[in-house]
């Protein structure tokens, strides 16, 4: 009876011990998702999580909006206390490496993604499709007034035209002073004011052209056109989703998941889509489902 009473204690313990293990793993099957704290990176932040939570068992906690951006974010993808984020090429390229500017976009993505995987273990996946990059806007009606399509195109008439931009991108080197150099710009006049003050100037017709991210929600809400930059003076910033590599060794699925998402946001698209959060106030997850459910990415609930 002893010995009895003694067997089942040790198989009682065998089971205790080998549940505990599988309620580890199943606790270690988690991934934290962050993002920066502006409308675009609160969608594309939700739509990483609600892919993931779609498409694979995997617990997502999401760690959206964390302030300072890439100087927190990126150092926590180092501590492994974040694991996923979306980023921009530019931004890992000259903020986090302190490489000097690369034009060619592609060439830029290839060179950005081969050093991050050398010196950091952190995968970026092929970009989402839409470049939110510095350029310049005009309203809609001065371009089809003067058939504005391209900086150079702008360049022809700019001696018409006041130029309207925030005091910083007057000093920077990459700024003001840089791109009159690069496309010979002969503004009538130009005016310095506060970042949040740019689009409400040019739609009250004080400034004829501002400068802007090209994925600006304000870009819809002020009926503005975006013009091309055909010498590519500024730096491509194509979004794409960064994961650490410990992560996708150890969930593989999440790279397939994720990679769904490759090419299949256009720069109108997300410019829709942060005038819908930045401007009408919806909720950032909503807007994301709609838009993964619209290109066919989750399914409707």
């Amino acid at each position: 009876m002893k010995k009895a009473f003694v067997g089942i204690l040790v198989l009682a313990l065998i089971l205790t011990v080998s549940l505990v293990g599988c309620g580890s793993d199943d606790d270690a099957r988690k991934v934290v998702v962050g993002s920066k704290p502006h409308a675009e990176q609160y969608v594309l932040g939700e739509m990483i999580a609600i892919m993931l939570e779609e498409h694979t068992d995997i617990e997502v906690e999401r760690n959206l909006g964390i302030a300072g951006g890439t100087s927190n974010l990126h150092p926590a993808m180092l501590s492994g206390d974040i694991d996923i984020y979306p980023e921009y090429t530019g931004t890992g390229w000259m903020f986090v490496l302190k490489q000097d500017r690369i034009a060619d976009p592609t060439e830029l993505f290839e060179a950005v993604r081969d050093q991050y995987q050398e010196d950091f273990a952190i995968t970026w996946l092929e970009p989402l499709g839409f470049n939110n990059t510095f350029t310049l806007a005009v309203p809609r009606q001065l371009a089809e007034q003067y058939d504005l399509v391209t900086f150079s195109d702008l360049a022809a008439v700019s001696d018409q035209l006041v130029f309207g931009a925030n005091f910083d991108f007057y000093e920077r080197d990459d700024g003001f002073d840089a791109l009159v150099e690069a496309y010979n710009f002969n503004f009538k006049g130009s005016r310095e004011m506060d970042i949040g003050l740019r689009y409400q100037s040019i739609g009250a017709g004080e400034i004829d052209v501002v400068n802007a991210f090209s994925t600006d929600g304000e870009i819809n809400l002020f009926d503005l056109v975006i013009l091309e930059d055909d010498k590519n003076f500024f730096p491509s910033y194509y979004a794409a989703i960064i994961i650490r590599n410990e992560i996708l060794d150890k969930y593989p699925e999440i790279g397939e998941v994720l990679s769904m998402l490759s090419g299949q946001i256009s720069d109108a698209e997300m410019t829709e889509m942060n005038y819908q959060v930045d401007e009408l106030n919806r909720e950032a997850a909503d807007v994301a489902r709609e838009f993964l459910v619209r290109k066919g990415l989750i399914e409707s609930r």
